[in-house]
């Protein structure tokens, strides 16, 4: 399937414009003494003029560009105004006949201005490092030595409880049944879980298992 093809009323009206305003630069540069390929060459000249400054447009709105946009729109406006009737081809005044011949010269100068000179959104340099100032702070006294702690007072052994003979034995038992089962001896946790008894008390007999 063929694509639809748009038609866009401002790229038509852009064509004939341009088309128009070569021609009258064409018609106006010939009747100023600029025959043959030269004739043809003026509207050029214009033309890129009008790219250059565009160009610079796009990325910088300075006075030069500006500038060169005001000569360039008065080459090709004043063209349209001249050949409209205001302005006898036949008989061309001696001001323009210098103008035209010295346009060559004025849309190179702009073209290379335009093209050569830096914009003003250049990066700044970075700037340089600058050396850290050293401060003489006051010298700070150094903190005094803490006090070390005393030493711990050895605490008297905790009174043991005493173990019925009975209990021992039937500790006994139960400790060699233990080991018989685990083939390891029996701690306190479990012995004091199997006798029900308080836990110094299982300490207690486990110190005389042993």
């Amino acid at each position: 399937m063929f694509r639809s093809i748009r038609i866009d009323a401002v790229l038509i009206q852009a064509v004939i414009a341009g088309a128009l305003s070569f021609a009258h630069l064409h018609d106006l540069a010939e009747a100023a003494g600029q025959t043959g390929w030269k004739a043809w060459a003026y509207p050029v000249s214009v033309d890129l003029l009008l790219v250059a400054v565009w160009r610079r447009l796009r990325t910088e709105r300075s006075g030069l560009a500006w500038f060169w946009f005001l000569v360039a729109l008065v080459a090709s406006l004043g063209a349209n105004i001249a050949t409209a009737g205001l302005l006898d081809l036949h008989h061309v005044p001696a001001w323009l006949r210098i103008l035209v011949a010295g346009w060559p010269a004025l849309a190179f100068l702009g073209g290379t201005l335009l093209a050569h000179t830096p914009t003003d959104h250049a990066p700044a340099p970075a700037p340089e490092p600058r050396p850290v100032p050293v401060v003489d702070r006051p010298a700070v006294p150094e903190p005094a030595p803490e006090p070390e702690p005393a030493p711990a007072l050895p605490q008297a052994p905790a009174s043991v409880p005493a173990v019925p003979p009975a209990l021992v034995d039937h500790a006994r038992k139960v400790a060699t049944e233990h080991r018989t089962r685990t083939g390891t001896d029996i701690d306190t946790a479990t012995l004091r879980a199997r006798l029900g008894v308080p836990e110094d008390l299982a300490g207690a007999i486990v110190a005389q298992l042993a």
